[in-house]
């Protein structure tokens, strides 16, 4: 994972989506691309290009702000390890919402 991720990071400095972008236009592709994942999911077609495009954009984001994936995802994990709360219509609702 680490090797396709430095790829991946390679491919935005080769493309100048490093320095030539910004997190607000990043962040705008990445609603595009969760538009299109959510499409998949409704026609129940193959999401795997979707989460894929996904991550690419989160990687330029990461990227940008000299994080890692895993600092995101370990922080998030941090959040919600000792959450409770309960499914209603197939959605998690944390306790007190």
């Amino acid at each position: 994972m680490e090797e396709l991720i430095s790829k991946v990071e390679q491919w935005h400095i080769d493309r100048n989506l490093i320095k030539g972008s910004t997190d607000k236009s990043q962040v705008l592709k990445l609603m595009q691309e969760l538009g299109e994942l959510s499409d998949s999911v409704c026609k129940d077609e193959c999401m795997l290009d979707d989460i894929g495009d996904i991550l690419v954009i989160l990687i330029n984001i990461c990227t940008r702000n000299n994080v890692t994936l895993e600092d995101c995802l370990l922080t998030a994990y941090r959040d919600i390890k000792d959450r409770k709360g309960k499914m209603v219509d197939g959605v998690f609702v944390k306790d007190g919402n």
